[in-house]
């Protein structure tokens, strides 16, 4: 009999064990091709960087963590997974986020946006391509043309903006059509449409793999964007701590690949098949976009017009605002715990610095809006250079001992963003230095201005040329 008691005793105390053992899901929808957002998701999975932070003491001691991963293309399904509680954290732009926002309203449920991953305060990010050899150089030209944009995405958002900008109506000026990423590449390849918008960063790498050629830059609209991770507001207010988890494992990702941009660039393509150059565009020094945590006033003005834009086009009463979405506490809280300053980055609008000597020269470069980039096959890190002049006869050398480019890398003059070399513009000025431009009209107005010349990369490529205009 006693030992019946005994086994009976025993039996009770792993049943009251069990009840009090908790499991806590914790499903995170990612936005693997959507490279901007690798902080947010693709390297904290990859890299194992969740279970260095989530909690074990406490009210945590006895839990069993079922972390799931799941990847989307786009923010819009990954909303629908979390209208039907399949997600509880996931990362999108701020005019989908918007879309969550009120999807989840609609269900009676709420999302809070808890921290930025990258963006531009001027808009960088999202662009408008063009079929490789189109006869088109800029927006303008676009009456009466077929634009296509994947829907409710930032990039539709930005086309909207950008083709009122242009005097033009939307409605009946262009015809806008929607395309996926995936489709839109084929129909250039195809010249079966005039332009393509798209977000991060199907507009860089659609000019990567030499089919397109961008003839517009969100920056040019000076309006702000952005890429963040959203939470199921019930799940945060009821598990903080997994939350300020995340966000530190973010942090973590974002200080490794300041630290080594081309190495988890490598990372990102072997996972995404988006190639590294195109991922170093963004995440390296001086980079399109700006890794950036902080709710600076220019993201929270950038959902609120997502916001105010949303409800244009679906004709919504749809009560959002901005300051209700954006929940900043968590992310204070993990820069806390991480030993960071908040505040002082909340300040600091600096892109990753370039601290880096010129290749050729060996001089500290000091002055980046004339600075270029080559990133030559087979070597681990890319080469920095003071002067495009200087970029390019070091790139006639690495081809005349017979090896490669992987990418050329300048800088737009007017709008301090990152190009991709072979199809931006270049113009010299009398003295022979050349700046790099996205637009033909702009390399043609400085060249004019400053008695110089206009050249293609082909022409800087093959040899030395004639700067001046005389």
């Amino acid at each position: 009999m006693k030992r019946l008691a005994s086994i009976a005793g025993l039996a009770l105390a792993i049943g009251l064990s069990a009840a009090r053992a908790e499991t806590i899901r914790i499903a995170i929808g990612t936005q693997d091709t959507t490279i901007n957002c690798a902080t947010g998701g693709l390297l904290i999975r990859e890299l194992g960087l969740l279970d260095k932070y989530l909690p074990h003491d406490g009210k945590y001691k006895d839990v069993t963590y079922d972390v799931q991963w799941k990847n989307f293309t786009s923010g819009a399904p990954l909303t629908n997974e979390m209208v039907a509680d399949k997600l509880d954290i996931g990362s999108m732009a701020d005019f989908p986020g918007s879309a969550n926002a009120a999807a989840l309203q609609k269900a009676g449920k709420r999302t809070v946006f808890i921290t930025v991953l990258s963006g531009s305060t001027l808009g960088s990010g999202n662009g408008i391509v063009v079929p490789k050899d189109s006869s088109i150089t800029s927006l303008s030209e676009l009456r009466g043309r077929t634009i296509s944009v994947p829907f409710a995405s930032t990039a539709h958002g930005m086309l909207l903006r950008a083709v009122k900008a242009q005097g033009l109506d939307p409605e009946k000026d262009v015809t806008i059509i929607t395309q996926a990423p995936e489709v839109a590449g084929p129909a250039l390849q195809a010249n079966k449409i005039d332009a393509h918008a798209d977000f991060v960063p199907f507009a860089e790498l659609f000019v990567h793999r030499g089919f397109a050629r961008k003839i517009y830059d969100g920056s040019q609209a000076s309006t702000p964007t952005f890429h963040g991770s959203l939470a199921n507001a019930a799940f945060a207010e009821k598990y903080p701590e997994i939350i300020v988890a995340f966000l530190r494992a973010a942090i973590e990702a974002d200080r490794l690949i300041s630290a080594e941009p081309e190495k988890y660039s490598e990372l990102i393509e072997k996972v995404t098949g988006i190639e590294a150059p195109v991922d170093y565009l963004y995440h390296g020094p001086l980079g399109l976009q700006t890794r950036d945590f902080t709710w600076k006033p220019e993201y929270r003005q950038a959902l609120q017009t997502s916001i105010d834009t949303l409800k244009l086009l679906r004709g919504t009463d749809t009560d959002l605002d901005a300051s209700r979405v954006i929940d900043d506490r968590y992310i204070r809280e993990a820069f806390k715990r991480s030993g960071l300053d908040y505040d002082a980055r909340l300040k600091n609008y600096d892109k990753l610095a370039l601290k880096a000597n010129d290749f050729s020269t060996g001089k500290p470069i000091s002055d980046t809006q004339r600075a270029a980039a080559i990133w030559v096959r087979g070597e681990p890190k890319v080469r920095q250079y003071a002067s495009i002049e200087s970029a390019f006869a070091d790139l006639r050398k690495i081809e005349a001992n017979g090896q490669a480019a992987r990418a050329v890398y300048v800088h737009d003059l007017i709008h301090r963003i990152t190009l991709l070399a072979p199809l931006s513009y270049f113009a010299s000025d009398a003295k022979g230095q050349l700046s790099a431009f996205l637009q033909k009209d702009a390399a043609t107005a400085y060249a004019s201005a400053n008695k110089g010349r206009v050249l293609d990369y082909a022409a800087l490529r093959s040899g030395p040329a004639k700067l001046a205009a005389n």
